[in-house]
């Protein structure tokens, strides 16, 4: 397994490598024909509030799936281990997932799922005065700091259009731990989101 650390803001020193290098071991054991493993480090100033806060990436390239896990915490070690426990889970997911596949010969319906309110992909419903913003708490309710008027940044990526099925999109998207995923739908042959709505509820958006 390819090893690739790359950072931003600041310089990746040979301890930082060698700690790394320690529990990537870790990554091979539960990652399925892993490629690589890319780790991204980017230090963030917030000078204004706490001072400086490091970020730690981690993507793993397996064939025909990315596996991501991310970590904020205030120094690079602490971000990697974070990162690397929730990579990790992702990972023995899919392994799961492997293991469903093999021994049912298939994977679970999406009205299978639908039926069960998704509750086999374990996902947790969140309370809806959080999703709104809403609050009894007075004194947990706190102004966004003003940093001024900033330019408006547009970054575009682009990816291989691979068909999948409405359950593959829902398992890519718990996989990078996002809250959607942009798939070609196999059966209509149309450009689809899946995405996470209140509780334990997706919704799938297609284009005409």
């Amino acid at each position: 397994m390819e090893v690739i650390i790359t950072a931003k803001n600041l310089t990746v020193s040979d301890r930082f490598r060698d700690y790394v290098a320690d529990r990537a071991h870790k990554v091979e054991q539960l990652a399925h024909r892993v490629q690589n493993l890319t780790i991204k480090v980017t230090r963030h100033d917030h000078s204004r509030t706490s001072g400086p806060e490091d970020q730690v990436e981690l993507t793993v390239f397996e064939p025909g799936h990315v596996i991501r896990a991310e970590a904020h915490a205030s120094d690079k070690f602490a971000a990697f281990d974070i990162a690397l426990g929730k990579l990790s889970e992702r990972l023995r997911r899919a392994n799961d997932k492997r293991k469903v596949h093999h021994g049912r010969h298939g994977s679970i319906g999406t009205s299978e799922l639908t039926a069960h309110d998704f509750a086999e992909l374990d996902v947790r419903p969140v309370d809806s005065d959080v999703l709104l913003g809403k609050t009894n708490d007075v004194e947990s309710v706190s102004e966004a700091p003003d940093f001024g008027e900033s330019p408006v940044v547009i970054r575009r990526k682009s990816f291989e259009s691979v068909p999948m099925t409405v359950d593959d999109a829902l398992y890519h998207m718990e996989l990078v731990g996002h809250d959607f995923y942009l798939f070609l739908d196999i059966e209509t042959n149309k450009p689809s989101v899946v995405y996470r709505r209140k509780g334990w509820n997706y919704g799938v958006i297609s284009l005409d």
